[in-house]
């Protein structure tokens, strides 16, 4: 901040405040918010003019936004903190974190790498067993060490395919704007390679792991203003040479949102390039590493997402063209045209997705879902499916990985109360064995889960998940707590959470809702709830909401809703179109502003999920329930909690602020409209587990207090 009189005078101007009577006709006890200044501007789209109040509080960095962000936290923490209980809870989910668990490793030859979460600390550290999946794991990287405070993370890492070197990244304060490292596995020495710019970056090694390929952004200066977010690239670098000196290998003359990444094909023999522009279709082109061959197409034009597996030249495709939930087909790196490719494993039948396909011993393993539950089987390269592997309950499969000519198959495997569990099975015995078991404690006897499905507005059947403690009355007083996503083709499938028991073991009942717009069932369910059709995720979640009231699990008085990112989109527009349904909101790092937000940070790569106010078809249905425009004067609306962090680089923290602005402002309720602003935090990758904990302390407390939870 600025340290002229004028700011200081006006921090501590918008930091008086607390709790008093309203001048303006709220009811006595209501906050005092930090003042906020309307300062209208007039838009004009497409011949209608559109006011914005708050258009002050876009700019995130000027000294009087910031004075304003840190006055409205200083309140949220003067409400929160009042609660006598907090310190306890905070406590409490502390000791639910207290656990180990790790990931499914990533074999490259005879090394396995895998990340570790060890009881408090910050950071998730990378390990290393060389041999044997089971040997004596090597701590090999400690992010812990990156920084005091542990707002340091690591990003991502691509172990080379001897597992000799670990490409990784880095990124401060959540910002996710990596810097690429290169480690010398065996002696824990880092190579001079350093290479900034790497967001969100993708490796591919060539063989002998001289040079590989991999994704960086321009150099600020280079392409216009905030053009600098965007126009992703593939280059190469040989290792011990200068970055900057990296020839471009593919991207040249591309739209500046394509979404490039690149990955080496199972043998390691070719650069496999994924390229996007959309969220529903990409492309794949295909470069054999070490030769002057240019980069051929290998699935370009399809009408649907497509992925592919090559070795011993051999292509096997996995694709959603034709068929919206996903079949297999297969031919060699001769072959290339659509004509030429057979199908080998055809599209599931009823509501399940074939989502994800490993090379394991020359066969495939088939990651599939049920209504967002996971099974996986093994098939031979003829498509004949050779057997099921079990998993332990109705939960999430994650991690899938294997070397494409070795029988081990890895996984990880958790659900609701089932901790993560590391899994090994030999494909030529059939046998499966557990490598780690989190130390979390649950008695999954102890609690309920079920799913449901249940009409929406339209008579479309949507799935839910409900979550309790076993003997639950349905008396229609029990406190619940709705989340939801819908969009991007993401599905919420079953996951461990560990602070969840504190809801649970105080009555609470947990739904998730599968809305439309997200990949549950499909293609055709993400295309039910994108562009034109997005209205149909809120009346899904809405809908949700009312088969909760209505079967008996809760009240409106007793019901809140939460989401965050896209999910905070979701809240803040059903907040907006029906206020009278929820005693509280969590809304976490949200789009709120639908007519502006794809002229920030990322934004513009979510047109093709959204529109663009800049089209007036778009326009038509963004304006109808963009939460922003939506908030209405006059309107008791029901406690909301906004959060988000300084250093998004997705969302702009714009949205939550200038939402929170306008709630405050309109609400007649005397429930609070809060807004917490975390330093040193971004969208929420990497945030170490100090934050995490304190942040699910507030919206705990937060919701305890409206909810009435003892």
């Amino acid at each position: 901040m600025s340290t002229t009189n004028l700011t200081g005078m006006l921090f501590l101007a918008l930091c008086i405040g607390g709790f008093a009577t309203m001048s303006d006709g709220k009811e006595p006890n209501a906050l005092a918010y930090p003042e906020t200044p309307e300062r209208p501007v007039t838009d004009v789209y497409h011949g209608r003019e559109i006011v914005d109040p708050y258009r002050w509080l876009e700019d995130t960095n000027a000294p009087e936004v910031r004075a304003w962000a840190e006055a409205q936290t200083k309140l949220t923490r003067a409400v929160l903190d009042r609660d006598p209980n907090r310190a306890a809870l905070v406590d409490t989910i502390r000791h639910l974190y207290d656990y180990q668990s790790t990931t499914a490793p990533q074999v490259r030859g005879t090394r396995y790498f895998f990340t570790r979460k060890e009881g408090l600390k910050n950071q998730p550290i990378v390990y290393l067993r060389e041999g044997s999946a089971t040997a004596e794991p090597r701590l090999l990287l400690d992010p812990n060490t990156f920084s005091a405070d542990g707002t340091v993370a690591l990003d991502w890492m691509f172990p080379s395919p001897d597992g000799a070197l670990l490409a990784y990244g880095t990124s401060p304060g959540g910002s996710e704007m990596s810097t690429l490292k290169v480690l010398d596995v065996k002696t824990g020495a880092h190579l001079p390679d350093t290479i900034t710019r790497t967001r969100a970056c993708s490796v591919a090694w060539e063989p002998g792991a001289k040079a590989f390929w991999y994704v960086r952004y321009p150099e600020k200066g280079t392409v216009p203003p905030g053009d600098e977010m965007y126009n992703r690239k593939i280059y190469r670098h040989v290792l011990g040479t200068d970055p900057d000196q990296d020839p471009m290998t593919f991207g040249q003359g591309r739209s500046k949102t394509d979404w490039l990444s690149v990955s080496e094909s199972e043998d390691g023999l070719y650069a496999v390039i994924f390229s996007s522009t959309d969220w529903i279709k990409n492309d794949l082109y295909l470069k054999k590493f070490g030769d002057e061959s240019p980069v051929v197409p290998l699935a370009v034009g399809l009408d649907g997402q497509v992925d592919a597996a090559v070795f011993e030249g051999k292509v096997i495709l996995h694709t959603n063209s034709r068929t919206p939930r996903y079949r297999v087909l297969a031919t060699d790196v001769n072959h290339l045209d659509p004509k030429d490719w057979r199908e080998i494993i055809a599209e599931p039948p009823g509501t399940a997705v074939l989502k994800q396909l490993t090379v394991v011993d020359r066969k495939l393993a088939v990651l599939s879902t049920d209504l967002a539950v996971s099974s996986l089987a093994l098939y031979d390269l003829d498509g004949k499916k050779l057997r099921e592997i079990p998993l332990p309950t109705l939960g999430t499969v994650s991690g899938l990985n294997a070397e494409w000519n070795e029988p081990e198959l890895f996984y990880g495997f958790q659900s609701f109360l089932f901790p993560q569990t590391v899994y090994q099975h030999d494909v030529r015995s059939g046998s499966s064995k557990v490598i780690d078991r989190a130390t979390a404690k649950v008695d999954p006897d102890a609690y309920e889960v079920k799913q449901v499905r249940y009409p929406s507005k339209d008579g479309t059947s949507v799935p839910m998940f409900l979550i309790s403690k076993n003997g639950l009355v349905p008396d229609g007083r029990a406190p619940t707590l709705l989340y939801g996503y819908g969009g991007f083709d993401i599905s919420l499938a079953p996951a461990y959470d560990p602070d969840l028991r504190v809801w649970l073991d105080r009555g609470g009942v947990y739904a998730i809702a599968n809305l439309r717009g997200g990949g549950e069932l499909g293609r055709e369910w993400h295309a039910a709830g994108r562009l034109g059709k997005k209205q149909n995720v809120f009346d899904d979640f809405i809908a949700a909401a009312e088969y909760l009231i209505k079967n008996g699990y809760t009240n409106p008085a007793k019901l809140a809703i939460e989401g965050g990112s896209n999910g905070g989109l979701l809240v803040a527009a059903c907040l907006t179109q029906r206020p009278d349904l929820y005693r509280a909101v969590l809304c976490a790092v949200p789009l709120c502003d639908m007519l502006r937000y794809h002229r920030f940070s990322i934004a513009r790569n979510w047109v093709p999920e959204y529109g663009s106010a800049d089209d007036p078809e778009a326009f038509a249905w963004l304006s109808a329930y963009s939460p922003y425009q939506k908030v209405s004067p006059g309107t008791a609306y029901p406690a909301v909690l906004l959060l988000t962090g300084e250093s998004d680089t997705r969302v702009e923290p714009m949205h939550a602020y200038k939402m929170a602005a306008r709630l405050q402002a309109a609400t007649t309720s005397d429930r609070p409209v809060l807004l917490r602003v975390e330093m040193k935090a971004g969208h929420g990758a990497g945030k170490p587990l100090t934050k995490r904990i304190e942040e699910d302390a507030d919206k705990w407390t937060f919701l305890f207090e409206q909810l009435g939870v003892k």
